[in-house]
């Protein structure tokens, strides 16, 4: 077999091992960030919006302490949903993966140049395939595939990828500027282009020019370096303007989010960082999407001293490395690394680190280890070698490698099926970490475990007992619990913990309007809308309460403020109409099938009643789902939870127990009848 048709059938094999390894991961739902970016950003919703990405950082979420420009990113969710036709978890999961598959086509394409261009051996391009698939492969990738509003670092290092491959694949046509279109994608994406700069630097200096780290501080290569710096120039003013750009669009609120630790120790901190960040690529063993690392406060920690002493080495690597020819792409590899954590590294951000940020470092790394590994195995190849290292056996080695690695994204993969397997595995990991405490409450919680719920909630308290939203978390489990006292002393906590925030009032505007208190639930669906405008939650719930209050002007306004920013929104189209007629609707019957046909449609359509406040004919439609399907636990725990909503507790009990008899772990239909227990004691 020819050497070029074994290699593109290695490469197609790779690929189809990739997919397979990766299919587990098609169907794992919305995480984390991806709540106020993408689920509840309606802006995504509308196809036409594209061309305001490009000015408005409203557009980017829905939360005023997220108001980036990074069009790139909105963009791209925006076509996902449009060829979805909704918030379908597979369109966008797909869509990140099909451009990890091609920065890993990207790379294998940058890495045979680089190595090509320092070494000659027939080898070279299984080198280079080998290196590709390795960061392809790599458990803590699958961090950052698996969380969809992460593709900005996976656009981002595509993007800066495609501009590096263009520059040195094809340098008669730099007078073109062709390959500074990928790094405009790339500034419009994420905050990290300025790491290409660096890169395309030390590949001109040690690949174009010949020279070492060394010879920059050199008097007699002043010239040289000058010249350098000279080519890059209209790149860097390009760059440099647009970066500038986005910049000046983001609020001074999102400027300071979460910008809280002190620069030096943070800095300090970060040194360490870069080593378990170096240690991971060879251990991916403590993987968590949400770390308890904290700053280090103390020079003298040991921490610290062994981040230093990692990154004094790895200066001593890139100086060492890049004196000879050979070994070049190890030293452009570490500097590439480096690079492309300066970003974060520089900014004292809140999270110390974040294992998303190993993508775009691991294409740098990739590099670095698999060709230090193939100069050892090409000198132990050689006659005479006391080490010889057969290509079978290297060829093993390869397997057994990228095999680790895949097996570890396949159960990565697994914890990032749900919310609850997610942030289970953070508690696990990162014990310290109280936001990852709150998150796996509010999993429990969605399925109806208000108790363990709470108990996770006051673990979270001990860790951050500042923090608003666990407050508001907390509230939302009491009045799932019918304590309606400590449902508002949490949600007046977070309050005051959060005064300028839209999100408190939001939710407790919601629940208000759930136990009745219309006045309260308007005057707090209001001030959430004076901070946030676009809020759904604060939107619903102000359109509810208008209705009840018979607030028809001021229901007719926002239901047609809804369906500006949301068109077609069935609810606020019932709402604009009844502001006309000055009849009470229900919105639950915007979700009214043409047909209903079986149990399953009319439990769809009692929870749409449910959800709408209008629980008797909740109770209605579980009665005739059960007609069609006597044995539905799941209408029965429905039932129970509107006849607990209408105060009719022996009714919800006998509902709920009647549920837990057909399936005894039904954790909804447990939680609705500790409900109506404790409501009727």
């Amino acid at each position: 077999m020819k050497p070029d048709k074994k290699l593109r059938i290695t490469g197609f094999v790779l690929l189809g091992i990739l997919i397979l390894v990766y299919a587990n991961h098609f169907n794992n739902g919305f995480h984390f960030d991806d709540s106020h970016t993408v689920e509840d950003n309606v802006a995504i919703r509308k196809i036409s919006n594209i061309p305001a990405f490009f000015t408005n950082p409203d557009m980017f979420s829905n939360s005023p302490n997220h108001k980036w420009l990074r069009p790139v990113v909105t963009t791209s969710l925006a076509v996902d949903y449009w060829l979805a036709g909704g918030l379908y978890p597979f369109a966008f999961q797909l869509s990140t993966f099909l451009w990890h598959i091609l920065l890993c086509v990207l790379l294998f394409l940058t890495y045979r140049k680089l190595l090509a261009a320092s070494m000659q051996h027939k080898w070279v391009p299984y080198i280079a395939l080998f290196a590709a698939a390795w960061f392809g492969f790599h458990t803590a990738i699958a961090e950052t595939v698996n969380y969809i509003i992460s593709r900005s670092d996976v656009l981002s290092t595509t993007f800066i990828a495609a501009s590096f491959y263009i520059y040195i694949a094809f340098p008669q046509k730099r007078k073109w500027f062709l390959y500074m279109v990928p790094a405009i994608l790339a500034v419009l994406t994420k905050e990290t282009v300025i790491s290409l700069l660096a890169i395309l630097f030390f590949y001109i200096l040690f690949f174009e020019k010949n020279l070492s780290v060394r010879a920059v501080f050199q008097k007699r290569n002043f010239r040289t370096v000058l010249r350098i710096f000279y080519t890059l120039l209209p790149m860097i003013l390009i760059l440099a303007a647009l970066q500038v750009y986005t910049l000046s669009k983001i609020s001074a609120a999102s400027r300071d989010y979460g910008m809280s630790n002190p620069a030096g120790y943070y800095w300090l901190t970060q040194t360490y960082v870069w080593f378990l960040y170096f240690k991971s690529f060879f251990l991916p063993l403590h993987l968590s999407a949400d770390t308890d690392l904290p700053v280090i406060t103390s020079i003298f920690d040991g921490r610290i001293l062994t981040g230093l002493a990692f990154v004094v080495l790895l200066v001593i690597a890139i100086f060492r490395c890049s004196k000879k020819k050979e070994t070049r792409p190890v030293a452009l590899g570490l500097i590439w690394f480096a690079a492309s954590l300066l970003p974060t590294s520089v900014s004292p951000m809140a999270e110390v680190m974040n294992d998303h940020r190993m993508y775009f470092a691991f294409t740098g790394l990739s590099l670095s280890v698999v060709t230090a590994l193939a100069l050892l195995v090409l000198k132990g190849a050689k006659q005479g070698s006391s080490v010889r290292i057969s290509p079978r056996v290297a060829g093993v080695l390869c397997c057994l490698i990228l095999g680790l690695n895949a097996y570890g994204v396949y159960k990565r993969n697994q914890v990032w099926k749900t919310e609850e397997s997610l942030w289970k595995d953070v508690t696990e990991k990162s014990p310290g970490n109280g936001r990852g405490w709150m998150n796996y409450g509010l999993a429990l919680m969605g399925r109806g475990n208000y108790e363990e719920a709470m108990r996770n909630f006051k673990k979270a308290q001990e860790l951050t007992p500042a923090y608003s939203t666990l407050f508001i978390n907390m509230g939302i489990a009491s009045g799932g619990m019918s304590r309606d006292a400590d449902a508002r002393n949490y949600f007046n906590t977070a309050i005051q913990l959060a005064p300028a925030e839209f999100t408190p009032y939001a939710f407790y505007a919601r629940y208000l309007l759930q136990i009745g208190a219309l006045q309260e639930a308007k005057a707090n669906a209001e001030k959430a809308l004076s901070l946030n405008a676009n809020s759904m939650i604060a939107l619903d719930a102000a359109m509810g309460a208008y209705q009840a209050l018979g607030l028809w002007s001021d229901l007719g306004r926002t239901a047609a403020h809804v369906l500006l920013v949301n068109p077609g929104d069935p609810e606020a189209q019932l709402f604009l109409e009844a502001s006309k007629t000055k009849k009470t609707v229900s919105p639950a019957s915007s979700a009214m099938p043409a047909t209903l046909e079986s149990a399953e449609d009319y439990l769809n359509l009692s929870l749409v009643y449910y959800n709408a406040g209008a629980f008797d004919q909740c109770i209605e439609t579980c009665k005739k789902a059960l007609a069609l399907k006597p044995a539905y636990a799941d209408a029965y725990s429905n039932m129970g939870a509107a006849y607990n909503s209408l105060g009719q507790w022996d009714k919800g009990k006998a509902a709920c127990e009647q549920a837990l008899a057909i399936d005894p772990h039904h954790k909804l239909a447990a939680g609705n009848l500790q409900w109506s227990i404790n409501k009727h004691q």
